[in-house]
Protein backbone atom coordinates (compact mmCIF):
# COMPACT_ATOMS: atom_id res chain seq x y z
CA UNK A 1 0.00 0.00 0.00
CA UNK A 2 1.16 3.28 -0.51
CA UNK A 3 0.51 6.30 1.41
CA UNK A 4 -0.20 9.80 0.20
CA UNK A 5 1.25 13.03 1.52
CA UNK A 6 0.41 16.88 0.65
CA UNK A 7 0.89 19.96 1.09
CA UNK A 8 -1.27 22.66 1.89
CA UNK A 9 0.28 26.26 0.96
CA UNK A 10 -1.04 29.67 2.07
CA UNK A 11 -0.01 32.84 1.08
CA UNK A 12 3.12 33.91 2.01
CA UNK A 13 6.31 35.40 0.74
CA UNK A 14 9.14 32.55 2.54
CA UNK A 15 8.42 28.98 2.91
CA UNK A 16 6.91 27.19 5.17
CA UNK A 17 7.94 23.80 7.06
CA UNK A 18 4.16 22.13 7.00
CA UNK A 19 4.62 18.25 8.48
CA UNK A 20 8.00 17.34 7.34
CA UNK A 21 6.78 18.74 4.21
CA UNK A 22 8.88 22.04 1.98
CA UNK A 23 6.26 24.47 0.01
CA UNK A 24 6.82 27.96 -1.50
CA UNK A 25 3.60 30.19 -1.82
CA UNK A 26 3.05 30.97 -5.48
CA UNK A 27 -0.24 32.31 -5.55
CA UNK A 28 -2.12 36.16 -5.64
CA UNK A 29 -2.98 35.46 -1.18
CA UNK A 30 -6.46 34.70 -2.48
CA UNK A 31 -5.64 30.62 -2.36
CA UNK A 32 -3.28 28.05 -1.50
CA UNK A 33 -1.52 25.18 -3.31
CA UNK A 34 -2.14 21.94 -2.80
CA UNK A 35 0.94 19.05 -3.48
CA UNK A 36 -0.18 15.35 -3.11
CA UNK A 37 2.73 12.55 -3.88
CA UNK A 38 1.45 8.97 -3.52
CA UNK A 39 3.44 6.60 -3.74
CA UNK A 40 6.86 8.61 -2.53
CA UNK A 41 7.36 7.12 0.15
CA UNK A 42 10.20 3.63 0.07
CA UNK A 43 10.10 3.07 -3.57
CA UNK A 44 11.87 1.31 -5.79
CA UNK A 45 13.85 2.34 -8.40
CA UNK A 46 11.08 1.82 -11.58
CA UNK A 47 8.04 2.60 -9.68
CA UNK A 48 5.79 5.07 -10.64
CA UNK A 49 4.87 8.53 -7.98
CA UNK A 50 1.60 9.98 -8.97
CA UNK A 51 1.88 13.53 -8.59
CA UNK A 52 -1.19 16.00 -7.88
CA UNK A 53 -1.42 19.91 -7.64
CA UNK A 54 -4.57 21.90 -7.32
CA UNK A 55 -4.76 25.46 -6.70
CA UNK A 56 -2.30 27.15 -9.44
CA UNK A 57 -3.18 30.50 -10.92
CA UNK A 58 -0.03 31.16 -12.56
CA UNK A 59 0.72 31.54 -15.83
CA UNK A 60 3.02 29.24 -17.71
CA UNK A 61 3.47 25.09 -18.03
CA UNK A 62 2.93 22.99 -14.32
CA UNK A 63 6.68 20.81 -13.82
CA UNK A 64 7.91 18.92 -11.62
CA UNK A 65 11.91 18.04 -11.29
CA UNK A 66 13.56 16.13 -8.95
CA UNK A 67 17.57 13.98 -9.34
CA UNK A 68 14.44 10.35 -9.04
CA UNK A 69 13.80 11.46 -12.99
CA UNK A 70 15.60 11.51 -16.20
CA UNK A 71 14.43 14.96 -17.11
CA UNK A 72 12.06 17.75 -16.23
CA UNK A 73 7.81 16.32 -16.01
CA UNK A 74 5.31 18.02 -17.30
CA UNK A 75 1.89 18.02 -15.66
CA UNK A 76 -0.84 18.00 -17.63
CA UNK A 77 -3.90 19.46 -16.92
CA UNK A 78 -7.11 18.36 -15.75
CA UNK A 79 -10.51 18.12 -18.19
CA UNK A 80 -12.47 20.80 -17.10
CA UNK A 81 -10.00 22.24 -14.44
CA UNK A 82 -7.68 24.68 -15.42
CA UNK A 83 -6.53 24.76 -11.57
CA UNK A 84 -5.35 20.80 -11.32
CA UNK A 85 -2.22 18.99 -12.83
CA UNK A 86 -1.44 16.00 -12.83
CA UNK A 87 1.09 13.32 -14.03
CA UNK A 88 2.52 9.85 -13.21
CA UNK A 89 6.30 9.44 -13.69
CA UNK A 90 8.54 6.57 -13.20
CA UNK A 91 11.61 6.61 -10.54
CA UNK A 92 14.88 6.14 -12.63
CA UNK A 93 16.05 2.29 -12.52
CA UNK A 94 19.11 3.53 -11.99
CA UNK A 95 18.81 5.71 -9.13
CA UNK A 96 20.53 5.09 -5.76
CA UNK A 97 18.74 4.54 -2.09
CA UNK A 98 18.32 7.90 -0.21
CA UNK A 99 15.78 10.77 0.23
CA UNK A 100 15.38 13.04 -2.86
CA UNK A 101 13.76 16.84 -3.29
CA UNK A 102 10.88 17.14 -5.28
CA UNK A 103 10.18 20.40 -6.53
CA UNK A 104 6.84 22.00 -8.47
CA UNK A 105 7.35 24.87 -11.03
CA UNK A 106 5.00 26.93 -12.48
CA UNK A 107 5.94 28.65 -15.38
CA UNK A 108 9.45 28.32 -14.18
CA UNK A 109 9.03 29.73 -10.67
CA UNK A 110 9.50 26.87 -7.47
CA UNK A 111 5.67 27.05 -5.81
CA UNK A 112 5.66 23.64 -3.49
CA UNK A 113 8.55 20.81 -2.54
CA UNK A 114 8.44 17.64 -1.05
CA UNK A 115 10.71 14.69 -0.78
CA UNK A 116 10.94 10.98 -2.69
CA UNK A 117 12.23 8.28 -0.48
CA UNK A 118 13.71 5.38 -2.74
CA UNK A 119 14.62 1.67 -1.05
CA UNK A 120 17.12 -0.68 -2.89
CA UNK A 121 15.99 -2.52 -6.29
CA UNK A 122 14.45 -6.15 -5.39
CA UNK A 123 15.49 -8.95 -7.52
CA UNK A 124 12.09 -10.72 -9.32
CA UNK A 125 9.44 -12.51 -6.64
CA UNK A 126 7.35 -15.43 -7.73
CA UNK A 127 4.20 -15.37 -4.92
CA UNK A 128 1.87 -18.37 -4.92
CA UNK A 129 0.49 -18.90 -1.29
CA UNK A 130 2.37 -17.60 1.98
CA UNK A 131 4.55 -20.06 4.20
CA UNK A 132 2.41 -22.56 5.64
CA UNK A 133 -0.79 -21.67 3.55
CA UNK A 134 -3.17 -24.71 3.09
CA UNK A 135 -6.11 -23.75 0.03
CA UNK A 136 -8.96 -25.98 0.20
CA UNK A 137 -10.77 -26.98 -2.96
CA UNK A 138 -12.74 -24.59 -4.94
CA UNK A 139 -10.83 -21.49 -3.07
CA UNK A 140 -9.79 -18.82 -5.17
CA UNK A 141 -5.85 -18.17 -5.45
CA UNK A 142 -3.84 -15.30 -6.19
CA UNK A 143 -0.54 -15.52 -8.22
CA UNK A 144 1.60 -12.78 -8.81
CA UNK A 145 5.07 -12.14 -10.48
CA UNK A 146 7.06 -8.96 -9.29
CA UNK A 147 10.41 -8.48 -11.50
CA UNK A 148 10.44 -4.73 -11.15
CA UNK A 149 14.46 -4.96 -11.76
CA UNK A 150 17.14 -3.61 -14.19
CA UNK A 151 17.29 -5.34 -17.38
CA UNK A 152 13.84 -7.37 -17.08
CA UNK A 153 11.94 -7.30 -20.24
CA UNK A 154 9.28 -9.88 -20.32
CA UNK A 155 5.46 -8.89 -20.86
CA UNK A 156 3.75 -12.28 -20.53
CA UNK A 157 3.54 -14.68 -18.07
CA UNK A 158 2.11 -18.06 -17.84
CA UNK A 159 1.51 -20.26 -14.67
CA UNK A 160 0.49 -24.14 -14.69
CA UNK A 161 0.08 -26.73 -12.50
CA UNK A 162 -1.30 -30.15 -12.31
CA UNK A 163 -4.16 -28.37 -9.26
CA UNK A 164 -5.42 -25.95 -12.52
CA UNK A 165 -7.77 -26.90 -14.89
CA UNK A 166 -5.83 -25.15 -17.19
CA UNK A 167 -2.49 -22.55 -17.31
CA UNK A 168 -3.00 -19.48 -16.09
CA UNK A 169 -2.09 -16.13 -17.74
CA UNK A 170 -0.85 -13.63 -15.67
CA UNK A 171 -1.35 -9.48 -16.53
CA UNK A 172 -0.31 -6.13 -15.22
CA UNK A 173 -3.30 -4.24 -14.45
CA UNK A 174 -2.58 -0.20 -14.60
CA UNK A 175 -5.96 0.06 -12.39
CA UNK A 176 -5.51 -2.12 -9.82
CA UNK A 177 -3.90 -1.89 -6.77
CA UNK A 178 -0.23 -2.06 -7.48
CA UNK A 179 -0.52 0.63 -9.99
CA UNK A 180 2.82 1.72 -9.30
CA UNK A 181 4.50 -0.74 -9.95
CA UNK A 182 4.23 -1.56 -13.93
CA UNK A 183 6.00 -4.97 -13.77
CA UNK A 184 3.90 -6.38 -11.20
CA UNK A 185 2.12 -9.31 -13.18
CA UNK A 186 -0.62 -10.96 -11.29
CA UNK A 187 -4.01 -13.67 -11.73
CA UNK A 188 -6.54 -14.94 -9.74
CA UNK A 189 -7.39 -18.43 -10.29
CA UNK A 190 -10.14 -20.98 -8.43
CA UNK A 191 -9.27 -24.46 -7.40
CA UNK A 192 -11.40 -27.55 -8.91
CA UNK A 193 -14.09 -28.44 -6.47
CA UNK A 194 -12.64 -32.06 -7.23
CA UNK A 195 -8.66 -31.23 -7.16
CA UNK A 196 -7.85 -33.97 -4.38
CA UNK A 197 -5.68 -33.20 -0.95
CA UNK A 198 -1.99 -33.41 -1.74
CA UNK A 199 0.68 -30.64 -2.82
CA UNK A 200 1.51 -29.64 -6.16
CA UNK A 201 3.64 -27.61 -8.08
CA UNK A 202 3.13 -24.32 -9.70
CA UNK A 203 5.50 -23.51 -12.28
CA UNK A 204 6.58 -20.28 -13.69
CA UNK A 205 7.00 -19.65 -17.88
CA UNK A 206 7.81 -16.47 -19.14
CA UNK A 207 7.11 -15.41 -22.93
CA UNK A 208 9.15 -18.19 -24.64
CA UNK A 209 8.21 -21.06 -22.66
CA UNK A 210 10.90 -20.32 -20.27
CA UNK A 211 10.51 -21.93 -17.10
CA UNK A 212 11.69 -18.97 -14.49
CA UNK A 213 10.57 -20.46 -11.02
CA UNK A 214 8.34 -23.24 -9.21
CA UNK A 215 6.08 -23.29 -6.26
CA UNK A 216 4.41 -25.99 -4.06
CA UNK A 217 1.01 -25.19 -3.47
CA UNK A 218 -1.12 -27.57 -0.47
CA UNK A 219 -4.37 -28.57 -1.64
CA UNK A 220 -6.44 -30.23 1.28
CA UNK A 221 -10.08 -30.50 2.46
CA UNK A 222 -11.10 -29.00 5.73
CA UNK A 223 -11.76 -31.93 8.37
CA UNK A 224 -13.73 -32.15 11.59
CA UNK A 225 -11.62 -29.86 14.11
CA UNK A 226 -10.74 -27.38 11.55
CA UNK A 227 -11.79 -23.87 12.05
CA UNK A 228 -13.57 -23.39 8.16
CA UNK A 229 -14.87 -26.84 8.46
CA UNK A 230 -18.43 -26.30 7.80
CA UNK A 231 -20.21 -29.48 8.30
CA UNK A 232 -23.77 -28.57 9.42
CA UNK A 233 -24.92 -30.91 7.30
CA UNK A 234 -27.98 -33.65 7.78
CA UNK A 235 -28.65 -36.42 5.47
CA UNK A 236 -28.81 -38.25 3.31
CA UNK A 237 -32.42 -39.11 3.88
CA UNK A 238 -34.42 -40.71 1.66
CA UNK A 239 -38.39 -40.89 0.82
CA UNK A 240 -40.89 -42.60 -1.47
CA UNK A 241 -41.53 -40.98 -4.92
CA UNK A 242 -44.81 -40.22 -3.83
CA UNK A 243 -43.71 -38.84 -0.19
CA UNK A 244 -43.05 -35.61 1.40
CA UNK A 245 -39.74 -34.72 2.66
CA UNK A 246 -40.69 -34.35 6.27
CA UNK A 247 -41.38 -38.24 5.83
CA UNK A 248 -37.64 -38.80 4.89
CA UNK A 249 -35.46 -41.51 6.83
CA UNK A 250 -31.62 -41.94 7.24
CA UNK A 251 -31.86 -45.19 8.01
CA UNK A 252 -32.98 -48.24 6.78
CA UNK A 253 -35.31 -46.95 4.40
CA UNK A 254 -36.25 -49.35 1.36
CA UNK A 255 -37.15 -49.19 -2.10
CA UNK A 256 -37.27 -52.45 -4.82
CA UNK A 257 -34.85 -52.46 -7.36
CA UNK A 258 -36.08 -50.85 -10.80
CA UNK A 259 -38.21 -47.92 -8.42
CA UNK A 260 -37.77 -44.83 -7.72
CA UNK A 261 -36.62 -42.92 -4.36
CA UNK A 262 -36.15 -39.83 -3.19
CA UNK A 263 -32.70 -38.32 -1.53
CA UNK A 264 -33.06 -35.47 0.98
CA UNK A 265 -30.20 -32.80 1.57
CA UNK A 266 -30.00 -30.43 4.39
CA UNK A 267 -27.38 -27.76 5.04
CA UNK A 268 -28.05 -24.63 7.95
CA UNK A 269 -25.21 -22.60 5.76
CA UNK A 270 -25.09 -23.64 1.94
CA UNK A 271 -22.13 -22.42 0.04
CA UNK A 272 -23.37 -19.56 -2.70
CA UNK A 273 -24.15 -21.59 -5.71
CA UNK A 274 -24.42 -24.89 -3.98
CA UNK A 275 -28.01 -24.77 -5.66
CA UNK A 276 -26.27 -25.82 -8.99
CA UNK A 277 -24.06 -28.23 -8.06
CA UNK A 278 -25.27 -30.68 -5.35
CA UNK A 279 -25.48 -34.27 -6.69
CA UNK A 280 -26.10 -37.55 -4.86
CA UNK A 281 -24.57 -40.70 -6.25
CA UNK A 282 -24.57 -44.13 -5.91
CA UNK A 283 -24.12 -47.67 -7.18
CA UNK A 284 -27.42 -48.60 -6.75
CA UNK A 285 -28.57 -45.69 -9.34
CA UNK A 286 -29.23 -45.60 -12.96
CA UNK A 287 -27.61 -41.46 -12.87
CA UNK A 288 -26.27 -39.19 -10.66
CA UNK A 289 -29.33 -37.33 -9.21
CA UNK A 290 -28.80 -32.97 -9.30
CA UNK A 291 -31.01 -32.32 -5.48
CA UNK A 292 -32.75 -29.08 -6.03
CA UNK A 293 -33.45 -26.35 -3.62
CA UNK A 294 -36.95 -26.76 -2.12
CA UNK A 295 -38.24 -23.57 -2.48
CA UNK A 296 -42.35 -24.34 -1.57
CA UNK A 297 -44.18 -23.13 1.33
CA UNK A 298 -43.27 -26.56 2.79
CA UNK A 299 -40.28 -25.67 3.38
CA UNK A 300 -40.71 -22.02 4.95
CA UNK A 301 -39.35 -22.21 8.44
CA UNK A 302 -36.71 -25.40 7.50
CA UNK A 303 -33.62 -25.33 7.10
CA UNK A 304 -32.40 -25.11 3.77
CA UNK A 305 -33.25 -28.26 2.20
CA UNK A 306 -32.80 -29.89 -1.29
CA UNK A 307 -34.31 -33.35 -3.09
CA UNK A 308 -34.08 -35.30 -5.93
CA UNK A 309 -35.73 -38.28 -7.40
CA UNK A 310 -33.29 -41.51 -8.17
CA UNK A 311 -33.97 -43.91 -10.44
CA UNK A 312 -32.49 -47.63 -8.89
CA UNK A 313 -31.14 -49.85 -11.77
CA UNK A 314 -33.29 -52.70 -12.63
CA UNK A 315 -31.82 -56.20 -11.32
CA UNK A 316 -29.90 -54.95 -7.90
CA UNK A 317 -29.62 -58.01 -5.95
CA UNK A 318 -30.94 -57.12 -2.54
CA UNK A 319 -28.74 -55.38 0.24
CA UNK A 320 -27.54 -51.99 1.41
CA UNK A 321 -25.86 -49.47 -1.02
CA UNK A 322 -24.00 -46.46 0.10
CA UNK A 323 -25.46 -43.08 -1.31
CA UNK A 324 -23.32 -39.99 -1.29
CA UNK A 325 -23.19 -36.47 -1.27
CA UNK A 326 -20.50 -34.01 -1.70
CA UNK A 327 -20.74 -30.08 -0.83
CA UNK A 328 -18.82 -27.43 0.55
CA UNK A 329 -16.58 -27.64 -2.42
CA UNK A 330 -15.37 -30.76 -1.29
CA UNK A 331 -14.75 -30.04 2.24
CA UNK A 332 -18.04 -31.83 3.33
CA UNK A 333 -19.15 -35.84 2.14
CA UNK A 334 -21.57 -37.90 3.88
CA UNK A 335 -22.71 -41.48 2.77
CA UNK A 336 -25.97 -43.34 4.01
CA UNK A 337 -26.97 -46.45 3.36
CA UNK A 338 -30.26 -47.41 0.93
CA UNK A 339 -31.64 -50.77 1.27
CA UNK A 340 -32.32 -52.28 -2.11
CA UNK A 341 -35.17 -55.35 -1.98
CA UNK A 342 -35.80 -57.29 -5.00
CA UNK A 343 -37.94 -55.92 -7.69
CA UNK A 344 -41.72 -57.83 -6.95
CA UNK A 345 -42.95 -59.32 -10.32
CA UNK A 346 -46.81 -58.35 -10.19
CA UNK A 347 -45.55 -54.62 -9.59
CA UNK A 348 -46.02 -51.69 -12.27
CA UNK A 349 -43.44 -50.40 -13.72
CA UNK A 350 -42.54 -46.98 -12.04
CA UNK A 351 -42.51 -43.36 -13.89
CA UNK A 352 -39.17 -42.45 -15.00
CA UNK A 353 -37.82 -39.82 -12.83
CA UNK A 354 -38.44 -36.44 -13.98
CA UNK A 355 -35.12 -34.62 -15.69
CA UNK A 356 -35.91 -31.21 -14.18
CA UNK A 357 -35.94 -32.10 -10.62
CA UNK A 358 -37.97 -33.11 -7.53
CA UNK A 359 -41.81 -32.30 -8.10
CA UNK A 360 -42.73 -30.63 -4.54
CA UNK A 361 -46.29 -31.12 -5.37
CA UNK A 362 -47.00 -34.33 -2.69
CA UNK A 363 -48.70 -37.10 -5.20
CA UNK A 364 -51.67 -39.16 -2.54
CA UNK A 365 -52.56 -42.23 -4.02
CA UNK A 366 -56.05 -43.96 -3.38
CA UNK A 367 -59.61 -43.69 -3.78
CA UNK A 368 -62.43 -41.31 -2.34
CA UNK A 369 -62.27 -43.28 1.15
CA UNK A 370 -58.31 -42.33 1.08
CA UNK A 371 -58.51 -38.63 0.16
CA UNK A 372 -60.85 -38.55 3.66
CA UNK A 373 -58.61 -40.53 5.37
CA UNK A 374 -55.96 -38.16 4.84
CA UNK A 375 -57.97 -34.87 5.54
CA UNK A 376 -59.31 -36.49 8.41
CA UNK A 377 -55.66 -36.72 9.56
CA UNK A 378 -54.87 -33.04 8.68
CA UNK A 379 -57.68 -32.03 10.73
CA UNK A 380 -56.89 -33.50 13.75
CA UNK A 381 -52.77 -32.36 12.91
CA UNK A 382 -54.35 -29.10 12.74
CA UNK A 383 -56.09 -29.24 15.90
CA UNK A 384 -52.91 -30.56 18.01
CA UNK A 385 -50.91 -27.47 16.73
CA UNK A 386 -54.08 -25.31 17.83
CA UNK A 387 -54.43 -26.73 21.20
CA UNK A 388 -50.92 -26.19 21.76
CA UNK A 389 -50.44 -22.96 21.22
CA UNK A 390 -53.47 -22.18 23.31
CA UNK A 391 -51.83 -23.66 26.20
CA UNK A 392 -48.66 -22.33 25.70
CA UNK A 393 -47.31 -19.85 28.37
Amino acid sequence: MKWTRAAVVVASTGALWLGGIVAAAADDGKGGVHLLLNGAFGSRPGELIDIDVRGIRGHGDVTVTSPVFRHRIRLAPYANDGRGHHARPAITMTVKPGTYPLTVHVGGKAVAEDKVEVKPAQRPVFQVTSPGDVLRPGERLGISFDDLYPGERGTSFTATSPAFERPVRLKHDPNGGDWNNPRMFTALVALPTTVKDGTYKVALAGPDGRRIEEKPLEVRAARSGDSDYVGRVRGPAFFPASGSPEKARTRDHKVAAGGTVNVLWRDSWPDPGEDERLTATSPAFERPVPLKRDDSKAGDGDVPRYFGPARVRSGLEAGRYPVTVVSHHGRVKKTGQLFITAASASAPAPAAAADDGPDHTMLIAGGSAGVAAVGAAAGVLLLRRRARLRTSP
